[in-house]
């Protein structure tokens, strides 16, 4: 019986269908590309590694093409609304070579598991996972190059989502070996406070946020897609030490993100808050078209943080 004839259990337009059976077709994101050895623009290397055979957990590492033994370590997580897109993908293939050679640092991007085969916090565990196996520095690239004393964590959309639960869950909770993260950036994140706003893209966030977490408790209230409401802890617990937003004018989730940034400045979280708003541009300009000017003054103030 082919797709069409399947009955239809559950669809997001544009995004992911279900059927019944329980088969998913996803309908939104790159395709997948291989590392490559030397990345002919950059001259950056890549390559996958398995972080967690039993859970599917892998990553694709990034090494600059000007090796040190000393490079700061970011661990990215992409976005995708936590059902779509893939550390392996086209888009974000180009995004961490440019952002690890402008930067000079050593990415690892994690390919955690998508709901709804596997709904949150599924993703949110797999991503802590990836984090401390990286503190292991189990692989000779982190071993000879990598400097676990600038250790930072970035996302972009759902992505940023799941750096500000890292973070917050570092607050608590030590990450393996004693080690610190220095520094989070959240990237025009998936965050929900305005269940009154009639934008499509802000009433479709709070439908996908049903759809990968179900369960959630709170449902859209909870603390980990609003970290402003009532009951949420205290954002002065972040687990870093410095904290960047970068924010996009046109979004339907801006007024989120800069209630989160004026939240964490707020709330006595002793570190540093900084925020960047680019303007005329909408959700992830800089991944889907990273040539633009607006998207070369991001790459540079990215490149800032990570590098100082």
């Amino acid at each position: 019986m082919n797709s069409r004839a399947k009955e239809v259990k559950v669809e997001l337009p544009g995004f992911i269908r279900v059927y019944e059976d329980d088969s998913v077709e996803r309908f939104y994101g790159s395709p997948q590309v291989p590392p490559t050895l030397e990345d002919p623009e950059t001259g950056v290397s890549s390559k996958d590694v398995i972080i967690s055979a039993d859970k599917n957990i892998s990553a694709r590492i990034y090494l600059p093409k000007i090796i040190t033994n000393n490079h700061p370590i970011l661990v990215y997580f992409h976005g995708g609304d936590f059902c779509v897109e893939s550390a392996f993908s086209l888009h974000h293939q180009r995004y961490m070579n440019i952002l690890a050679s402008q930067a000079g640092v050593l990415v690892i991007s994690v390919e955690y598991r998508l709901a709804p085969e596997h709904p949150l916090p599924i993703a949110y565990e797999d991503c802590w996972t990836a984090l401390n196996w990286v503190t292991s520095l189990d692989d000779p690239w982190l071993t000879k190059h990598g400097n676990l004393d600038a250790l930072f964590i970035g996302g972009d959309s759902s992505g940023a989502n799941i750096v500000h639960n890292l973070a917050m869950k570092a607050g608590t909770q030590s990450l393996d070996h004693g080690v610190k993260i220095l520094g989070a950036f959240f990237s025009h994140s998936y965050f929900l406070d305005e269940p009154s706003s009639t934008r499509l893209d802000v009433q479709m966030a709070y439908k996908i946020w049903d759809f990968v977490y179900p369960n959630a408790l709170g449902g859209s209230n909870s603390p980990m897609i609003n970290p402003m409401g009532d009951g949420a802890p205290s954002l002065a617990g972040l687990g870093c030490s410095k904290v960047l937003v970068v924010v996009a004018e046109l979004e339907g989730q801006r007024n989120s993100e800069i209630r989160y940034y004026n939240a964490v400045k707020d709330s006595g979280f002793q570190g540093s808050v900084e925020l960047f708003e680019t303007k005329g541009e909408d959700h992830c300009f800089h991944i889907f078209n990273p040539d633009t000017h607006n998207s070369k003054l991001l790459f540079q103030r990215l490149t800032s943080f990570l590098r100082n």
